[in-house]
């Protein structure tokens, strides 16, 4: 939903025109990343790469709005009606940066945005601290709440991964400035490399996998799991690869769900490479016009259910940007009803806030006005 909301921004921006247009694309060009024919060469290597672009392994369904319908859409999804927002400051928590890493812990800083801790490594998954997730820093969904720490105050990272390319997992800023602090590999799906490299991200911090594929990081396995989502950062959609993430360490196993529908890739997971302590899950953003690309709340309880039979659900993909025009709190309260009835256990930790208990409840439900 994210791409098509930006080619309408874009369009919006062409109407416009003079200089609000020139303000709104600001950043703009480099912002989107690598062309069609640079992504190619690395995409054609790929069986699930078809006719010039990536597929899922379950076909999406085509929408079935109608262009009334879609223009309500729209209208609801850029709209700012009160249930949409937080009915107060959200509260955060600064993060400790002197902890050493734990052999088990999350630590979620909005969105899906989190910092995964597995047998001490620390694996840092779709970070974006701007304050748009847009190709302009003029126009574009704006956070809810502010970051809660700066990335330079971010222990060292071992690795980053990316879900795809959209540009509320993958953030041009965010990324050139882990490059100059940190030391670690980024881990992408096929095809975002060549954003990277067009970023100056040299070519031996990148490592690119195609779905199943596997990488080694000292003790720890990272595998590129299959996701049923699409791509696209303008006009050019699907012609890289989108995916959820494995970190297997020696002791403990983590699930990083980034953006995606329901499937039936969730118990093949599972049965491969499960069953995982903790799951981050994505459960929000989602829609009837678009139900096989975001999961709804249920759906969320559901893959959890379906990748592992114990560990804890970490709700993700939440709070922090207003992507569907659903209510601001209705994911969250959706996916404990869920959670509940499945007998599911669940953390909900404010942004910020690090969850190291991974087999017992820790509700706190912060988001209540």
């Amino acid at each position: 939903m994210l791409g098509e909301a930006v080619r309408l921004i874009g369009g919006t921006a062409a109407i416009v025109g003079g200089g609000w247009a020139l303000r709104a694309l600001q950043g703009t060009p480099s912002a989107l990343g690598a062309s069609p024919v640079e992504i190619g060469a690395v995409a054609k290597r790929s069986p699930n790469y078809r006719d010039g672009v990536f597929v899922n392994l379950e076909p999406a369904s085509e929408t079935s709005l109608s262009r009334e319908e879609q223009f309500l859409l729209l209208r609801d999804v850029v709209g700012n009606g009160p249930a949409q927002r937080p009915p107060k400051d959200v509260p955060l928590v600064t993060p400790a940066v002197d902890l050493p890493a734990a052999d088990l812990a999350v630590t979620w800083f909005g969105h899906s945005s989190a910092l995964i801790e597995v047998d001490g490594y620390r694996i840092l998954a779709d970070p974006i601290w701007s304050d748009r997730c847009s190709p302009s820093r003029a126009v574009g969904p704006h956070r809810l709440h502010p970051v809660p720490a700066p990335l330079e105050a971010l222990p060292a990272i071992d690795a980053v991964i990316i879900s795809h390319d959209h540009y509320d997992h993958l953030d041009i800023d965010t990324v050139k400035q882990l490059a100059r602090t940190q030391r670690s590999k980024f881990f992408v799906p096929l095809g975002i490399g060549a954003h990277l490299r067009a970023w100056h991200i040299p070519d031996d911090r990148i490592v690119e996998l195609d779905w199943n594929e596997s990488a080694r990081l000292g003790d720890l396995t990272l595998v590129c799991t299959p996701a049923r989502h699409f791509s696209g950062r303008f006009v050019n959609r699907d012609v890289t690869l989108w995916s959820s993430w494995a970190v297997i360490g020696p002791q403990h196993k983590a699930f990083f769900g980034g953006d995606t529908g329901y499937g039936k890739i969730f118990a093949d997971i599972g049965a491969e490479h499960g069953p995982f302590d903790v799951t981050l899950m994505p459960i929000g953003a989602y829609h009837p016009g678009w139900p096989d690309i975001h999961m709804n709340p249920e759906e969320a309880v559901r893959a959890h259910r379906d990748v592992t039979d114990r560990g804890l659900l970490v709700p993700i993909h939440w709070a922090t940007f207003r992507l569907a025009p659903h209510p601001w709190s209705e994911p969250v309260e959706r996916m404990l009803t869920a959670a509940t009835g499945e007998g599911v256990l669940v953390a909900t930790p404010r942004p910020g806030e690090r969850v190291e208990r991974m087999t017992e409840a820790s509700l706190d439900a912060w988001w209540r006005s």
